[in-house]
Formats: C-alpha cells, structure tokens, sequence
C-alpha cells in the first residue's frame, strides 16, 4: 500500500510507524459498553453484553440499536434507504478480541475520533516517505482533507478504528486503523498501480501503533475489515496491496488466504515508488465459513502489525 508521489493523497500505503507517546492516543470517547452504561456517541451495539471472559475468543455484532444510536453518521448528501440501512449497519458493527496480553475493540470511526486517526497515519507515512519531522503538520492537514472527503462517501467506504485495553487496566487506546471500500461508488479515484478492479472491494491504510505490535492486532483488524465487507456488500472477490519489500504483512496476508494477482513493472522504480503486489482473497459465502486459525507466528508478522 504506497503513497503517490506526487503526495495527491491517495494515501494507499503499508506506513511504518513512528513511537509517540500513549497519551496521544488516548481519548475521552475510547470505552467499551458494558451492561451498566453505553456510551452514546461511540457505542456500536446495544446489545453487548460485559466486556468479554479472559479466555481467547472473536465475535462481531451488527444488531440493531436504539433510535438514539441509529445512522450516527452525517455524509451531507441525499441518501437511498439502500444507503441509510447500510449507515446503520456500519454504526452497529462491532468486531472484539480477547488477546494474551488485553481486550481489542474494532468498529466503525467517529467524527469525533477523527483526529486520532489522522495523528497515526501522518507520524505512519512521514516516517515511510523519510520526511523531515517538520512535515508531520503539511501531512496531518493532508490526511484530514482525504480523510473528510472519503468519509464524504459512506456507506460505500468506511474507516475502522481498533482500540485496545491492556489486561489489569481500565481504558481504551488507539490501537490501529484500517481503510475499506465497499464498491465503486466508494473506489479511490487515483488507485496505487496494479489497479484492482473499481467495483470489488478493497483494503488499504492498515496502521497499528509501534508499542502495540506483535500482538496480533493487525491480523484481527484484518479480520474484522473482512467480516464487515461480507455484512456490506455482495462481492466476495477482495483486494489489497503489499510492497515487495514488506515481507511480514506479504506472510501475514499469505497465511489469511491473499494470492498474488499482479506486480508492478521495474519501470515503477522510475517513478520513485516502491513496486508493488495487488493481493486478491475469495471471501466464504457464509459467514460461518469465514472463520481463521489464530493468527500466524509473530515471526511470520511484520513488526509493523
């Protein structure tokens, strides 16, 4: 997943990721729900039960909620039924794993969370593009604008937050992103080379934070990215982008079920871009059949997921 050189921000890169303090991805907002309270502005579902035994475990929620949680997200433009049924949908979701060392909690992100997001992928693609560190603000207004404008176009993309509570602890953190799209009416309009087909759907934008690595988190919000693809859209033919040299997340992929389809030409050297594979998986038609073994050894795992 590689930026544009031309820094047009399309943003479809694999970043490395820079080490910044805890605290700046803490917020107010990052709780889980639980029997005794919901919180309202990021509560995806009403009907979660207490945060999950220790025992490892995965599930998704996609169930309706009160007429208070429903369609949370504003696009500014006419909408279908088609399209409020899908907003809900993606307001509902909600995909946690119990991990060895803490709970993660993905679901769709909120306006209000924006900014944390925009924070990890700049620090992400400053440190990837050997920025100077005086360039993460030029790139943190970049990212925002991309970020607002593709928000712009749910429910035919969405952004995933994952955020993580450490076992013994009481809060949530910013834990990782991952970008999807759902069909062509939510396709980037400037795709990183091979181009994968307008119409499919496509992940990008996988970021996890530098202290949270090697947990497995960037295996489930893969996991989560794909189980909510199956819930949004007909399609089971998914596509994502790997650097050649990035051989942690190319295993990481491999062991999902990714193949390669297509690498770019040398000739892609010439343009200071990295070549890159386009990966392709075939999404079970039930969701019961989407079920993974745990994720592969962290010696497979890229030290970025």
């Amino acid at each position: 997943m590689a930026t544009e050189a031309s820094l047009s921000i399309s943003l479809h890169l694999q970043p490395h990721h820079h080490h910044l303090p805890a605290a700046t991805y803490r917020h107010p907002f990052l709780q889980f729900p639980n029997h005794k309270q919901y919180n309202h502005s990021l509560s995806l579902s009403a009907s979660h039960s207490p945060s999950p035994s220790p025992s490892p475990s995965s599930s998704s929620s996609s169930s309706s909620s009160p007429p208070s949680l429903q369609n949370p997200f504003q696009t500014g433009r006419f909408l279908t039924d088609d399209d409020l049924e899908k907003l809900e949908l993606l307001g509902n979701y909600s995909y946690h794993q119990q991990l060895e060392s803490g709970l993660l909690w993905v679901r769709t992100m909120r306006e209000e969370e924006m900014d944390l997001a925009v924070s990890l992928l700049s620090e992400s693609f400053a440190e990837s593009m050997m920025m100077a560190s005086g360039c993460v603000k030029l790139l943190e207004f970049l990212v925002k604008n991309y970020l607002i404008e593709r928000r712009e176009m749910m429910p035919h993309n969405a952004t995933l937050l994952g955020v993580y509570r450490e076992n013994g602890e009481e809060d949530f953190e910013l834990a990782g992103t991952v970008e999807l799209t759902f069909d062509g009416k939510g396709a980037n309009a400037n795709p990183p080379t091979p181009t994968p087909p307008k119409n499919s759907p496509y992940i990008c934008n996988m970021a996890v934070r530098k202290p949270l690595r090697r947990r497995g988190i960037g295996w489930h919000l893969l996991r989560a990215g794909e189980d909510l693809i199956t819930k949004m859209c007909s399609s089971r033919e998914v596509y994502l982008h790997c650097r050649i040299i990035d051989e942690g997340p190319f295993n990481m992929y491999t062991k999902a079920g990714y193949s390669v389809v297509q690498t770019d030409s040398f000739l892609t050297l010439l343009t200071l871009q990295r070549r890159r594979r386009l990966m392709r998986k075939e999404l079970p038609a039930s969701e019961d059949d989407s079920v993974v073994d745990a994720p592969p050894d962290d010696r497979l795992i890229d030290e970025r997921l």
